[in-house]
Formats: C-alpha cells, sequence, structure tokens
C-alpha cells in the first residue's frame, strides 16, 4: 500500500485498518462503501470515519478541472439550507455557472448531511488549492465533518490505533509528521480517492474526545491544484 491511494476496503463492511489497539486509544474504526448509506454508521461509537467511495461522473470531473483552470481564486464560504444550496454557490460565484452538475452534486451533498444529521443549515467551502491547506496531521474540534476532494489529490488520514496522540499540535514540537513521533510507520496512511465523500468525526462529538479522526491535507508538487468540499454543522 503506497502513500498516496490505499487499496479500497469490501464494499459496505467497516474494517480495522490495523490488527492491535494501542492501549492508550479508544477502539475506533473505518467503514467503506459504495452507496452513501454508509453515512449512517457514523453513528457507531466506534466508527471515526465513513467513506461513500462515490466514482463521481466524468463530466463533474471535468467541470471541476476547467473551473480549476478558470477560477484561480475561488474561494466560497457561505452558510446554506438544503433548498437553495445552487443558487446561492452562484451567487457566491459567477464561475459557477460553468458547473451545472458540479453544484448539482453539492446540493445533494447538502442535503445528505443536513438529513444525516437532522441540520435545517450547514457551513460550506469550496476551495481551490495549490497547497496543502492543513499540512500536519490533526484532529479536528467539531462533531463531524463532510470531505471530498472533486480533483487532485484528496485528504489523507490515520488509523487510530497507529497514531501516538502526544505528539499532535505542540506535542511534535514543530517538526515534521515523519520525525515528530505522532506515527511510527508511513506506509500506515491512508488516502482518499478524488470522489470519495467521507464524514471525519472530530473531537466534539458525544463521547468522542480522544478518538477524532487524524488526518491532514496533501502535499502538493508545483502545478498540482485539487478543488476541495467541506461540510460543517451551522445550527
Amino acid at each position: 500500500m503506497s502513500v498516496e491511494t490505499p487499496s479500497h476496503a469490501p464494499k459496505s463492511e467497516v474494517v480495522a485498518l490495523s490488527p492491535k489497539a494501542e492501549p492508550e486509544n479508544p477502539v475506533r474504526k473505518a467503514c467503506f462503501g459504495d452507496q452513501p448509506a454508509i453515512f449512517t454508521d457514523i453513528y457507531q461509537d466506534n466508527i471515526n470515519i465513513a467513506v461513500w467511495q462515490n466514482a463521481i461522473s466524468s463530466s463533474i470531473s471535468e467541470e471541476a478541472k476547467q473551473l480549476l483552470k478558470n477560477a484561480a481564486n475561488l474561494k466560497v464560504v457561505m452558510t446554506t439550507d438544503a433548498d437553495n444550496v445552487v443558487e446561492n454557490l452562484l451567487e457566491q460565484s459567477a464561475e459557477l455557472n460553468a458547473a451545472p452538475e458540479l453544484c448539482q452534486h453539492i446540493a445533494l451533498l447538502v442535503d445528505m448531511f443536513c438529513t444525516l444529521f437532522e441540520l435545517k443549515r450547514v457551513g460550506l467551502r469550496l476551495t481551490h488549492l495549490t497547497h496543502a491547506m492543513c499540512p500536519k496531521f490533526h484532529v479536528d474540534k467539531v462533531p463531524c465533518r463532510l470531505v471530498t476532494t472533486f480533483t487532485g489529490n484528496a485528504t489523507e488520514w490515520l488509523p487510530n490505533n497507529v497514531v501516538d496522540r502526544t505528539k499532535l499540535g505542540f506535542g511534535g514540537k514543530g517538526l515534521p509528521d515523519n520525525s515528530s513521533g505522532v506515527i511510527r510507520d508511513l506506509n500506515h496512511i491512508n488516502q482518499l480517492a478524488a470522489g470519495d465523500v467521507a464524514l471525519l468525526k472530530g473531537e466534539s462529538w458525544y463521547n468522542n474526545e480522544g478518538g477524532g479522526i487524524v488526518h491532514r491535507s496533501p502535499s502538493l508538487s508545483d502545478n498540482e491544484q485539487r478543488l476541495l468540499l467541506t461540510l460543517d454543522f451551522s445550527d
């Protein structure tokens, strides 16, 4: 398994990604499926990442690539309900008029997120990135975050039982991840594929302190780009 792209897990199956949990870490696992129904597994106490292995259409992928060419500074940050996503996106960025299928796909994800967590509104961020936004492994102080990369390298994450959480943040003493001790073996790094939609359970989820998924932005070389969408609780 390479650092860039791990093998996909069997469809709709919960898997432990390392055979033995460290005693200081709670037992947390990942689950994968080829249908969005996999998202409901995030409510299980022992799941901290649920991944819909979604092969987006070639037309959505092409719209995303063209958007990166035509909107070099694209950054949409807004709060929206599920009924007005497309209208709100177009109001924020006229360039998105050229990406109708992408906008509809984003609207679908917002609707799923709102339905799953019974939210009236979500915080939405759609960003064109040319560098790693969060280059070091970390946890989010949120209940749960949806993350998907439409084109380009996607989010990297670690199984809970291979992480030394004492080396996160200030515990890493400013050292890069490959020498801070946060992870002993770089082969344990997992990476989402472009098009995958992941729910990342954070530290603020009920009874999940010390179990939030550890993740980071992928490094990007010169001329590499990615289009990233995140959804967060707003209410």
